[in-house]
């Protein structure tokens, strides 16, 4: 069974920074993609970022571009979320999530993913 363990939210002024990671276990994950969604209060849940595990093929909102990176550490089954220069409206419960990668064009939809992960909290202060 597949799990999702992410870890590393907090709360942090604007301009900071934040690292997520998500810790995945239950299979191999070489034909998957894994991707970062966030919730804030009162709004749907909204794609963040994606990375597609074989081969690293990385994909952001617009609104996320520049300032968040995705990465993968195959060795460790961990997918990270370095968040820089945060926002106010950057707050939100933060998911990742995993699906059986069809078409890359699935990565930033919601449905497409499989299993998720418990979410983490990030708080930016003005």
């Amino acid at each position: 069974q597949v799990q999702l363990v992410e870890s590393g939210g907090g709360l942090v002024q604007a301009g900071g920074s934040l690292r997520l990671s998500c810790a995945a276990s239950g299979r191999t994950f070489s034909n998957y993609a894994m991707g970062w969604f966030r919730q804030a209060p009162g709004k749907e849940r909204e794609f963040v970022a994606a990375i597609v595990w074989s081969g690293g093929s990385t994909y952001y909102a617009d609104s996320v571009k520049g300032r968040f990176t995705i990465s993968r550490d195959n060795a460790k089954n961990t997918v990270y979320l370095q968040m820089n220069s945060l926002k106010p409206e950057d707050t939100a419960v933060y998911y990742c999530a995993v699906q059986k990668l069809v078409f890359t064009s699935w990565v930033g939809k919601e449905g497409a993913y499989d299993y998720w992960g418990q979410g983490t909290q990030v708080t930016v202060s003005s």
